[in-house]
Parts: structure tokens; C-alpha cells; sequence
């Protein structure tokens, strides 16, 4: 049985292959058309796994370009594939944070990997990887660079929940002479703060996954766990749980049917 689960989000798409020999991940950058970073996805898992496009049992699409993959038989939330993917990892978490480029998520599951409840934030920039991209930018650095500078210890305050705000913001304490650490850690606990105030309003139970390409970056992660008081779980490869719950997803479908 040879199914694929694509997670096409607004930066990044995601894709995983299940093989009865082991599953191939692939990961590429969704650019203008999530439709081609779809196809060039199944591409790349079939030439991971040496397959054929013919073996190709099943196709599940999930994430923020879902609905422009015409090789997908089916096109599955989100929130669900999240929860299935993090109950074939960690059965053990009960809650799940996921902060993706564009959208931040707080999904609950019961014993059974089963959503009992989600909140998302898909309407503002703040608390996402879009957040974290143009803060880096005002900083003159690469996203990538944030994570590396670590946390402070006496991080800047940045006030405003608004990006186009938060931007002024930082150029300000830059022409204050502020620290540029400080301002690092600032934008770290925002982010944290933001997607941890989201957390708490619903309801939060351990364990905590946290999922996502934010979840790469160490200070997030350590801002996150000091917000919700509780050690997170990074499962391994946290920005294919989505990907790899629609190919769960994908395979169960095939079995009942």
C-alpha cells in the first residue's frame, strides 16, 4: 500500500510517502503556485522511494493550498491531520500548539488522538512564522538567525500585538541603541505570549506538542514552555505532522473501504 499526504502551507510545502518499507519525507518552499509545489512534491517521494507514479494508492492534501492539488483524492482540515499525525507519534500529548508561516493553531485530543477542540489564529500576522520573518527583516537578518541568538534574560518589551506596529517598534528601540539581543528575546516572548494567551483560553493539557517550522527555533520553544509552564514535546521532523497525519489519514481510508 503506497499512499501520500501533502501539507502545502503558505511558505513551506510538505509531503510524506508511506511505503510498506519505510516512509520518504521531501520538503520544498510553496512559492506563487502551491498547485506546482504540489506536483513537484509527489515527484521528489517518488523518486525518494523509487516508485511510479501508477503505485500511488491514495493522495490526502492538507494545509493553506490544499484545495489547488488536482492529484488529491481528498482534501482533509488542517486540525485533523495535526491530531493524527501527533497520535501515531506522541500518544501521550493531549494538547498540540502549532505555529505555521502564516497561522498559529491550539488543538486538543482526547486517548484516542479524536479533536475535541481547536483555536486558530489565521487573521493576524502576530504569533506566526510571517511575525517572526518580518521582525528578522526590520533586524536586518536572516529568520533563520533569530533562533540561533537564543533568549535573553532581560528581553526587550515589545508592546504592540499588530506587525506593522511591532516593526515601528523595533526600529525604534534599534534608534534608542537598545541591545539587539534584548530585541531578539522581545520578539521570541511576543510570539510565545501571543500563541500562549490562545493556549490558555481554551484549556491547556499535558503533554504539550509543539509542531511547525517555528518549533525549529530554539528561543521559541524555551519562551513557549516558560508561557504555558510545562515541558513541550518537539516530536521528531515537527514540520511534517501534518503531512504525515494526511498520509495516515490516506491509508485507513484505503483499508475500510
Amino acid at each position: 500500500m503506497v499512499v501520500v499526504g501533502l501539507d502545502i502551507g503558505s511558505v513551506a510545502a510538505k509531503g510524506v510517502i508511506l511505503t510498506p518499507d519505510k516512509p520518504h519525507r521531501a520538503l520544498l518552499p510553496t512559492g506563487w503556485s502551491p498547485r506546482d509545489a504540489g506536483e513537484q512534491l509527489i515527484d521528489q517521494l517518488l523518486c525518494l522511494s523509487g516508485r511510479k507514479a501508477a503505485d500511488i494508492e491514495d493522495i490526502v492534501a492538507t494545509g493553506y493550498g490544499r484545495a489547488s492539488i488536482p492529484a488529491a483524492r481528498r482534501v482533509v482540515s488542517e486540525i485533523k491531520c495535526h491530531a493524527r499525525g501527533i497520535a501515531a507519534i506522541c500518544p501521550e500529548v493531549r494538547t498540540i500548539v502549532d505555529i505555521g508561516g502564516q497561522d498559529s493553531k491550539v488543538i486538543r485530543v482526547d486517548n484516542d488522538g479524536r479533536v475535541v477542540d481547536f483555536a486558530m489564529n489565521d487573521k493576524c500576522a502576530a504569533g506566526t512564522g510571517r511575525f517572526l520573518q518580518v521582525m528578522a527583516n526590520a533586524l536586518g537578518m536572516d529568520v533563520s538567525e533569530l533562533g540561533a541568538a537564543g533568549t535573553h534574560r532581560d528581553p526587550a518589551i515589545i508592546n504592540s500585538m499588530c506587525t506593522v506596529f511591532a516593526e515601528t517598534e523595533i526600529i525604534s528601540l534599534l534608534a534608542r541603541g537598545v541591545d539587539k539581543e534584548r530585541i531578539i528575546g522581545g520578539i521570541h516572548l511576543s510570539v510565545a505570549r501571543r500563541v500562549a494567551a490562545m493556549a490558555r483560553r481554551m484549556g491547556v493539557e499535558e503533554k504539550v506538542a509543539f509542531t511547525g517550522g517555528v518549533a525549529l527555533n530554539p528561543a521559541v520553544r524555551q519562551a513557549l514552555a516558560g508561557e504555558l509552564d510545562c515541558e513541550l514535546v518537539i516530536p521528531p521532523n515537527c514540520q511534517f505532522t501534518g503531512a504525515l497525519g494526511a498520509a495516515l489519514l490516506a491509508r485507513e481510508q484505503l483499508v475500510v473501504s
